[in-house]
């Protein structure tokens, strides 16, 4: 048990999570319509916490994803391997022409008062094509998971990915896994099938089976309907306005025990102000706010999750555990890609309070 959740204390693998693969091209400081060359990263907003709990943390992690069998399939499959990720794979055959296809997602980061563009290319995405039972649940849950994970992302990829996560979460719950979801609302995504009134429908179904909420005030507004504070919101950075939208959240939904966002005000492309806060059992838990310098902001929220289920993992205090996830989201932030390079002596060294003087 670590505070309000009931996290079975042994299993073959600490964390799963179902989703879509991707690479990002990213073009770094230079506009997409402009650039020359590109650096290939490998993503996925669930994949992400994966990896990074993996790489950075040591818990023994798994991904259940679609996979297609071309060159891009196999740059992708390398480097979940690479992460030290197992892979639970739905194969799919390249037909040369049209995919299915790994979806890209193409970025430059900006630099100062020019914003971050990141823009998509999903068409025949092979993780869209999921359908319910591709994937053996009780056998991959006989393994023994401690913790289950997913969002909204992958919610919004077809008509048939919401019947996947339905199906998966029952397994978790079976198999005595908490259950986690990222709301990571995407309004194309969620447009091209039947817009908001949809996003809403199906999300609201999704989330009476979750243990964990991960998302900010508009996820939550725009993922499940419901209202935003009615105070006007002075910052940011101001946790008290997520707590007063968190109140109506478990009010309809009592099964979430623990509901975690980060906070974040954008100065500059490169120049953020950084916080986050979790609040459990009628508690509000708020990491200090950090001036943070930043080199690619991708997958800084994944950071963040991937460090605070670690915390709960672990059994840390929520005090500990909200630390070392705006931690290590910060510290992602000052890497290329989407991914951790972090080390956990790193991020127990900046959840501690540790400054970045010269380490010899």
């Amino acid at each position: 048990m670590s505070g309000p959740l009931p996290i079975r204390p042994e299993g073959e693998f600490d964390f799963l999570c179902l989703g879509g693969l991707v690479i990002r091209l990213d073009t770094e400081l230079v506009p997409f319509r402009k650039a020359t060359h590109a650096t290939i990263h490998v993503s996925g907003a669930e994949f992400n916490v994966a990896a990074n709990l993996s790489d950075c943390f040591g818990l023994r992690t798994a991904v259940a994803s679609a996979m297609v069998d071309y060159p891009v399939g196999e740059l992708v499959a390398e480097r979940v391997k690479a992460m030290g990720v197992t892979s639970f794979y739905k194969q799919y055959q390249h037909d040369g022409v049209a995919g299915p296809n790994i979806a890209t997602v193409y970025s430059d980061r900006g630099v100062g008062v020019r914003a971050p563009v990141v823009f998509y290319n999903r068409a025949n995405e092979a993780a869209a094509l999921l359908r319910k039972g591709d994937f053996d649940w009780t056998a991959i849950f006989g393994h023994g998971v401690r913790w289950f994970h997913s969002g909204g992302l992958f919610a919004a990829l077809s008509d048939t990915t919401p019947d996947v996560l339905t199906e998966a979460m029952a397994a978790a719950r079976a198999g005595g896994a908490v259950v986690s979801f990222d709301l990571n609302y995407r309004a194309k995504l969620w447009g091209a099938r039947g817009g908001n009134a949809r996003a809403q429908a199906v999300t609201s179904e999704l989330v009476r089976n979750v243990d964990v909420l991960v998302g900010n005030e508009e996820d939550i507004q725009l993922s499940l309907g419901i209202s935003g504070p009615e105070g006007h919101k002075t910052s940011a950075l101001d946790a008290a306005a997520f707590v007063e939208v968190i109140e109506k959240v478990v009010s309809r939904f009592p099964n979430v025990k623990l509901v975690a966002t980060t906070l974040r005000e954008v100065n500059s492309a490169s120049r953020h102000r950084w916080s986050a806060v979790v609040w459990a059992d009628g508690m509000t838990y708020q990491a200090p706010v950090m001036d943070l310098d930043v080199l690619d902001r991708v997958g800084g929220g994944d950071g963040f999750a991937s460090g605070l289920f670690y915390g709960l993992l672990t059994g840390a205090p929520l005090e500990e555990a909200v630390r070392l996830g705006w931690a290590h989201g910060a510290l992602l932030t000052t890497f290329p890609g989407d991914t951790t390079m972090a080390t956990l002596a790193q991020v127990r060294a900046l959840a501690s309070g540790a400054s970045a003087r010269i380490q010899r």
